[in-house]
């Protein structure tokens, strides 16, 4: 049996895979240039390296029958010369386009699916060219190495330009127009190897500085909007190549326009609660995807869940209080990543509420999450 699975990244997202993939009788290796790092503590081994190095790359291959990726970060051009010795997903060559963003804004046009306006630039003169085509304000974006908000800067007017710029100087840009959104929406999609696809709930997610912080299961939308979401993130798969799970992040305008933000090539923040509100977690979901097994039920088992990020409000030695209290919440699970520092807006874990209303599952997930300092 072929019973033997790389990650290339060890953060908390290759935790959880490495979880979901020992329930099912996977051995797993994962690549991570942080010794001890979250998916290193649970996994049978790390190999500690950069995301980039082509030789860990190859190390890691060699001694595995599956590979995957938990971070854009990965490097694509290795992982496509590897494709013909072990098997690879999603495939490095969607991992190419996505992890531009330039180049994946590129692709969602000649796709036809519909997203904002942007246009590639180099120069202040090349911004303020584009402040005149879309108006202020607008969104400097970094092409590559851009997740968690780290990558954006908000450009509210032309004398915004020369310090957005300074804030991400010596990375490749792009400009998009600002999309004036009445909700966030995001939706996990799952293909096997067989071409198989599933979607699970279309859920609603609020940001904090560029970063997830809460996702509300089920989104409080009508059903033509469910629908049209589930449909426009079933189109993107058809462009996409390669088994696994997908995170499609949207916008829903005041017409119930939707347009797609982002793309992600992997398990996602938004599709955590899935461990406790779905009869298939997204982690399970991916491991069965890219080892040509049958996809899972992604229908939930609760009425509504809710999702909150522990994020860092601090630098300094990682130190978990208020555990107890978090526990004595009714239907609260927590979820604590392993990571030996905090930083300011660092995920640092989440919690997940299940119950019968939204509501319900918001307040405890609030209550629960201000119990906890790390």
């Amino acid at each position: 049996m072929k019973n033997k699975i790389g990650i290339v990244g060890g953060g908390q997202l290759g935790r959880m895979l490495t979880d979901a993939a020992h329930k099912l009788g996977f051995w797993v290796i994962v690549l991570d240039p942080t010794p001890n790092s979250p998916a290193g503590q649970v996994a049978d081994q790390q190999i500690v390296g950069s995301f980039k190095d082509k030789e860990k790359i190859k190390i890691l291959a060699e001694q595995v029958d599956f590979l995957t990726f938990e971070i854009e970060l990965a490097n694509a051009e290795i992982l496509s010369k590897l494709s013909n010795k072990v098997k690879i997903n999603p495939s490095a060559k969607t991992l190419t386009m996505i992890k531009d963003k330039l180049f994946q804004k590129q692709f969602l046009k000649k796709s036809k699916i519909p997203t904002a306006d942007f246009i590639g630039v180099m120069t202040k003169k090349d911004i303020i060219s584009a402040g005149k085509i879309f108006g202020y304000p607008l969104m400097l974006k970094a092409r590559l190495d851009a997740y968690d908000g780290r990558g954006n800067k908000l450009i509210k007017n032309e004398k915004d330009i020369s310090r957005a710029m300074q804030k991400l100087k010596g990375r490749l840009l792009y400009v998009e127009k600002y999309v004036h959104f009445t909700q966030e929406l995001a939706i996990m999609v799952a293909r096997n190897t067989k071409g198989d696809i599933k979607t699970y709930p279309v859920v609603a997610t609020t940001h904090i500085r560029n970063i997830c912080n809460t996702v509300i299961i089920p989104a409080q939308i009508n059903i033509t909007i469910q629908k049209k979401a589930k449909k426009l993130a079933k189109d993107v798969m058809k462009y996409l190549e390669g088994a696994g799970v997908f995170g499609i992040e949207m916008f829903l305008t005041s017409n119930n326009k939707i347009l797609v933000n982002e793309i992600a090539p992997r398990v996602h923040n938004s599709g955590h609660y899935t461990i406790e509100a779905c009869v298939t977690s997204q982690f399970e979901q991916h491991i069965r995807a890219i080892t040509g097994m049958p996809l899972g039920s992604t229908k939930m088992i609760v009425k509504a869940a809710a999702m909150i990020n522990i994020l860092g409000r601090s630098s300094a030695k990682a130190q978990l209080r208020g555990l107890k209290k978090v526990l004595g919440v009714a239907n609260a699970t927590l979820h604590i990543y392993g990571k030996s520092e905090t930083r300011i807006d660092r995920k640092m874990g989440h919690i997940t509420v299940v119950g019968n209303t939204t509501n319900e599952v918001i307040q405890k997930a609030t209550k629960a999450r201000e119990m906890i300092t790390i």
